[in-house]
C-alpha cells in the first residue's frame, strides 16, 4: 500500500499538478504492477510511464580529463640557443654540444686517414710493380740499378706514411671512443629531466618544451602525439594547445612519475623558461558502456539500473561499475547495447522496485 501511494502521489504532481481534480484522477489511476520480487515493474498508464526519461547506451570510447602540474623548461631562441629554466641542464647540454663537435672532429679525421691510407696501398703496389719491372730491366740491360733502388725508397716511404696514417687513425677512433663515454652521462641528465638530446639539437627557434609529471597509474595512458591544453599561471583567462612530444623513460623511484614533454609554439615569445603551468590531457579509458550517474542507485553494496523494455515495462538490472568519469559511470557487465536505460526518475523505481 505504502509503495502504491508513493508512486500514485509522484504521477498525480507530475503529469497534472496540483489542482481541484487531483482527488479525482488519483482514484482513477490504477496500482503498478511489480513481479518477481520487484525486478519488473508495468505501470498500466502509457502517458505516466513517459514521466521516466531513458537513454540508450552503446560501447564507446571514454575520454578522461587528466590534469598535471607543469613547468615550461627550456626555450629555443636567436641562433638556436636553448635556455634552460636548470643551470644544471644548461651545464650538461653546452658539455654536450662540445662533446658532440668533438666527435664530429673525431670521424672527420678517421675519414681522412682511412683516406691516406687507401691512398697509400695504391702507392706501395704501384711500387711493388715498379720495383718488378725494373729488376726484369736491369736483367736485360735495359734499367739502371739506381732505377730499382729509387723504386725501392719509394715504396718504403709510401709504407711509412701509411703506418703513421693507421697510428693516426687508431688514435682519433681512441678519441671518438672517449668522447662518446663522455657524452654519455650528459645525455643521461637530459633523459631525465625528460628531454630527448637529438630532438633539443634539431629544434628549430621559437619552440617552448614543457614538462609535466605524471603518476605510474596513468602514465601509459598517454600517447606521443596526443593534444592537451595548458593554463599558465602567468595567462590565467588564456587556453593554449601543445602536443605530447616525448616521454621519458626513467620514472622517479621515489615520487613514481614520469616527466611528460611537450611542445608549445613560441614564436611570439609569451612564455619563459620557468613559467608554471597546468596541462590537462584527453586520456582514453577503452571502449565501454557507460550510463548517467542518475541512473545508477545502490542497494546494500550492489548496483542496480532500470531498463525499460517496452512503452509500460521497466527491468532492473544488476550491474558491476568502473570508475566515473565526469557524469558518466562505466559499465563492465549487465548491459548490452541498444537497452534503453532510465536516466530520470531511478529513484522512483527504486522506491517501487524494493518497497521504499
Amino acid at each position: 500500500m505504502k509503495r502504491t501511494l508513493i508512486f500514485i502521489s509522484l504521477l498525480t504532481f507530475s503529469l497534472w499538478g496540483c489542482n481541484k481534480e487531483s482527488k479525482k484522477l488519483q482514484s482513477d489511476i490504477q496500482s503498478p504492477t511489480v513481479s518477481k520480487d520487484g525486478v519488473n515493474i508495468v505501470i498500466p498508464d502509457k502517458q505516466s510511464a513517459e514521466f521516466f526519461k531513458t537513454e540508450t547506451v552503446a560501447s564507446s570510447v571514454i575520454t578522461a580529463d587528466l590534469s598535471a602540474p607543469a613547468q615550461v623548461v627550456a626555450t629555443v631562441v636567436a641562433d638556436k640557443v636553448v635556455l634552460f629554466s636548470n643551470p644544471d641542464l644548461t651545464s650538461d647540454y653546452t658539455e654536450l654540444l662540445n662533446h658532440q663537435s668533438a666527435i664530429a672532429q673525431r670521424k672527420a679525421v678517421v675519414l681522412q686517414k682511412q683516406s691516406v691510407i687507401a691512398q697509400k696501398d695504391a702507392i706501395i703496389k704501384q711500387k711493388q710493380i715498379e720495383i718488378e719491372r725494373f729488376e726484369d730491366l736491369k736483367e736485360h740491360g735495359s734499367a739502371t740499378g739506381k732505377d730499382v733502388s729509387d723504386a725501392r725508397t719509394d715504396k718504403l716511404l709510401a709504407e711509412s706514411e701509411k703506418s703513421i696514417a693507421q697510428s693516426e687513425k687508431a688514435s682519433a677512433e681512441a678519441d671518438l671512443i672517449a668522447e662518446r663515454s663522455l657524452i654519455i652521462e650528459h645525455s643521461t641528465n637530459l633523459k631525465v629531466a625528460g628531454f630527448e638530446p637529438t630532438t633539443l639539437m634539431d629544434s628549430p627557434i621559437g619552440n617552448a618544451w614543457i614538462i609535466a609529471d605524471v603518476s605510474e597509474n596513468q602514465i601509459l595512458k598517454i600517447k606521443q602525439g596526443a593534444r592537451c591544453q595548458i593554463k599558465f599561471t602567468a595567462y590565467p583567462e588564456e587556453t593554449f594547445t601543445g602536443t605530447v612530444n616525448g616521454i621519458a623513460d626513467v620514472m622517479d623511484n621515489i615520487s613514481h612519475m614520469t616527466k611528460v614533454r611537450i611542445l608549445i609554439n613560441n614564436k611570439q615569445e609569451k612564455f619563459r623558461s620557468g613559467m608554471f603551468a597546468l596541462v590537462s590531457f584527453g586520456i582514453s579509458e577503452g571502449n565501454f558502456i557507460s550510463v548517467d550517474k542518475n541512473a545508477l542507485i545502490t542497494v546494500q553494496g550492489k548496483n542496480y539500473v532500470f531498463v525499460k523494455k517496452d512503452d509500460k515495462t521497466f527491468e532492473r538490472r544488476e550491474v558491476h561499475t568502473g570508475q566515473q568519469i565526469g557524469d558518466r559511470i562505466i559499465i563492465f557487465q549487465g548491459l548490452h547495447n541498444n537497452d534503453k536505460v532510465v536516466n530520470a526518475g531511478a529513484i522512483q523505481l527504486k522506491g517501487l522496485s524494493f518497497g521504499y
